[in-house]
Formats: C-alpha cells, structure tokens, sequence
C-alpha cells in the first residue's frame, strides 16, 4: 500500500502544501482507542510548519494511553511525511500526514501499539525468517430514518450482495470505495452484507462490508484506523449515521472483521504447498493460533457487546476448532482462486481466515498477539502440527465435536489472557504495563452473562448496544 503522497523529503513537502493552496496541516495519529485523533495547524508560517515537520508536537500522552502517567505526560507525536494524504473531508484544503508516538528522549513509545506490532514483527523475523501479511473485512450497518415510501423494501438476513433498489445505500458504500482509493487505500470491493433491519420507528440499518487489500501488519492495522475514520465521515456528509458495532441486534446478523493472514519466507506466500492444499509451516502457525484462541480474544474482542455477538451465532464462531470453507470455524480456509495457466497472480491470494475478532478490536494489538500466536507455531512445530491435526473439523463436527470454546465474556477473556502473559510479554513484545492495563479493564466490566441472562434482560442489552453504538 501507498498513501496517496510519499514525500521523501521536508522542501518537497513544502512546495506541494504552497503549489496546492493548503491552508491545514492536520497530524493524524492513533492512540490506545484505535480511533484516529488529529492536532490542526495553519500553514501560513513556512518558518513553523518546518519546525512541525521537523520535530512533530509535545502532547498529553495520559488523554491518550492509560499507561502514562499523568506525571510524567509529555510525550511527542512525530508525522511522517511518507504517509500522507488530502482530507477529503475538510472544507480547507487539508494535508494529513500520519503520525508516531516519540517518548522523552525521542524513541518509539514502549507501549504504543504500534511499537508493540513492530516489536513482534522484527522477532517473527529475525527469530523465523518469516512474515506474514493481513487484509481485513470492514463489517458495517448503515443507519438512517426512511425518508420516502419503501417502494422496493428488502429482506431481513437476504440483504447479502443486494443492488438497488432493494438496497438502499448501494451510493455510499460505492462513494466509500472511491474515497479510500483517493486517500492511497486499496481495496478488494465493497457488497452488502445479510444484515438488514427496518425498525417500528422508521430507521433502516442496513449491513455492508468492505474488503481491503493484503498489507503487511503495521500497514494494516493504520489502514483500518484511516478506513473507518472514512467510512464514518462519507456516511455523515449523507446524513447517515454508521456503527461498527460487533451486534446491534440480538436477532439480526452481527458484525466482525475477519482477519485474512498468509506467511511470507524468501519474498514466497508458503500458506499453500506445492500440491495446492495448507503447507506444512501455515499448519504450525494455525496450530499456535489454535494453541492461544482463548487468550487472543481478549485483544480481537474487548468489549461486552462483542460477546452478544457469539451467544447469538448467525456464522460467528464458538469453539476453538479450523476446517476447509467453514463459516462456523474459528479459522477457516476459504477456496483460493482458481488461476489461469500463464497468469502470475499477487501471492497473497491463498490465506486462512481468522472469523473471531471484531472492528472494536486494536488492530495494531490484535496483529501483534496474532504474530506471537504464529512465532510460538513454527518454533514448536510438534505441539502445534498436532493441535491443527486434532482440531480440524468438518461442517458437522462443528456441532458434534467435543472442543473448547472461546471466552464467552470480557472477564473470562482476562483470565485466560492472565494464564498466558508469560507468552505475550516474551521478549519484551507486550510490556508488563500494557498485560496489566488490558487484563485490569476487560475485569472492570464484570460482564460474566449467560445466554439465557442475556435473554431475559433485554432492556440491559438495549442500554449496552447503545452505549457501544459508536465505540472504537
């Protein structure tokens, strides 16, 4: 992936912002929510954007991360001129440049996200040899009051690739497509999903998806941030409001953000072997994923409402298990594209889909419990090969197959995260201050609800949607 600008250097930077008429400079960076921030300056002063350019801006990292001390709460957001893009939303011309987060004496903040996935990165590397890469599926439901006779009204759980008229939003989604594409976000396409819902009040919410292209993990997890900052902001320019919401509704289909992965060694994708079908070595990683389902949940699903997701099913995973082409799995392997003989094809087009996390999830975390996940696989490639033996199941096993299930709130998840700290803070990837504010806030919710609490509790599951509507 490339941003839309990749400056090389500060004069370049300059003379595009004066050519261009930019009257903003926005620094756009990601903190511990995952959702983007920005910190505005005029570009009237060349002498001050140079200095901004230059040595970035002193900000209060304790608004910004639990783990800084509001003693000690100086940290510096540093922009990289390599990542940029023009707001397609401002009514200024605006340059975003992307961000990272310095401590005092100028290096990459320990517990920043970002550092933690460039920490598990570089070991997966230097330790394997190996990398892997990701593309992620952006579920969504649209959301606006009907504003005209429903002349063509759809169907709920039938809305999956509907064209309009049936589907209502087919515009947006389609300007959605075209506004990440000018920001330098490549994507795969954009559908409908099954969901639709047309409530007694007159609001339709409709689901969508859209599907970005392979990146490597840190690149990724930015292209999540940045794709969802524009999703919110096209919906809004429509009046439409939009949620991520892992379930907004206990009887109508969910929303996650499945994680597609594929392994990299010696510039070749090694997900697939020879003969076409799981290699050896994607076997050991599904293993090690397998081997840390439990605890991962508790970076791809951190909130209450993400388990309202699970109870319900509707395709969501429950047990720790992976098959062929299984929507019930918690990592599946989908049927990889058929090639044309003489066709060269990108190499990341045979993956394994990880179906559990959800777009409230820190990508950035995420990728780096994933990539642990995957380096304990192929460093223990006995354990693992018999964990993906023993856990593969059919369709049917699904559902007949004795297999333990994953956390089924916040507050188990923090236990099992708890039982595998040791693995995550190896190598000093995930620091001791991070596992300790993780685990303490997925406590903090003490949300240990069983389905048939669930159900019979429905104004306290309409409080929690609500108040989860617009998180992350």
């Amino acid at each position: 992936m490339s941003w839309a600008y990749q400056f090389s250097e500060q004069e370049e930077t300059l003379k595009f912002v004066s050519k261009n008429n930019i009257r903003i400079l926005n620094l756009c960076h990601f903190p511990e929510d995952g959702r983007l921030k920005t910190l505005s300056f005029s570009t009237t002063n060349t002498e001050r954007m140079s200095e901004i350019l230059d040595m970035g801006e002193r900000v209060d990292g304790s608004n910004l991360f639990s783990f800084v001390d509001p003693q000690k709460s100086d940290i510096c957001i540093a922009p990289d001129i390599k990542r940029a893009f023009i707001d397609p939303f401002s009514t200024l011309p605006a340059l975003n440049v992307l961000c990272d987060y310095l401590d005092e004496k100028g290096k990459p903040l320990h517990a920043a996200p970002k550092s933690v996935l460039t920490r598990a990165e570089e070991h997966l590397r230097a330790s394997k040899g190996a990398s892997l890469k990701a593309l992620a599926e952006l579920e969504f439901y649209i959301i606006a009051r009907q504003q005209f006779d429903n002349l063509f009204p759809g169907m709920p759980d039938r809305n999956y690739h509907e064209s309009s008229p049936f589907s209502k939003f087919q515009d947006i989604r389609n300007e959605i497509l075209a506004t990440l594409e000018s920001c330098g976000i490549p994507t795969k396409y954009g559908h409908g999903e099954v969901g639709l819902i047309n409530t007694t009040n007159g609001t339709t919410m409709e689901q969508h998806e859209i599907e970005l292209k392979p990146q490597s993990l840190v690149k990724m997890a930015e292209t999540i941030a940045v794709s969802k900052w524009i999703i919110r902001n096209v919906c809004a320019r429509h009046g439409t409001s939009v949620s991520f919401i892992p379930k907004i509704d206990l009887n109508h289909a969910g929303t996650g953000m499945h994680i597609h992965l594929c392994g990299f060694k010696d510039g070749r994708n090694f997900v697939p072997s020879p003969q076409g079908a799981v290699s050896h070595e994607a076997l050991k990683i599904i293993g090690g994923i397998l081997r840390f389902a439990q605890s991962l949940s508790s970076l791809g699903n951190p909130t209450p409402v993400s388990y309202l997701r699970f109870f319900a099913r509707k395709e969501s995973p429950m047990n720790v298990c992976w098959g062929a082409r299984n929507r019930l799995a918690l990592l599946r392997v989908p049927l990889w594209s058929f090639k044309k003989p003489g066709v060269d094809l990108e190499g990341c087009r045979e993956t394994f889909e990880y179906r559990a996390p959800d777009a409230f999830a820190n990508a950035y975390l995420l990728f780096a419990g994933l990539t642990m996940a995957a380096d304990y696989g192929l460093e223990n490639p006995g354990d693992s090969t018999k964990l993906a033996e023993d856990l593969h199941v059919d369709a049917a096993q699904v559902e007949t197959k004795s297999l333990k299930a994953l956390p089924s709130s916040c507050s188990e998840a923090a236990d099992k995260l708890e039982e595998d700290r040791d693995h995550y803070e190896a190598n000093e990837v995930f620091p001791k201050e991070l596992m300790d504010g993780t685990i303490g806030k997925l406590k903090s919710f003490k949300d240990g609800l069983t389905w048939k609490e669930v159900q019979n509790s429905p104004e306290k599951i309409e409080k929690m949607i609500a108040e989860y509507l617009h998180y992350g």
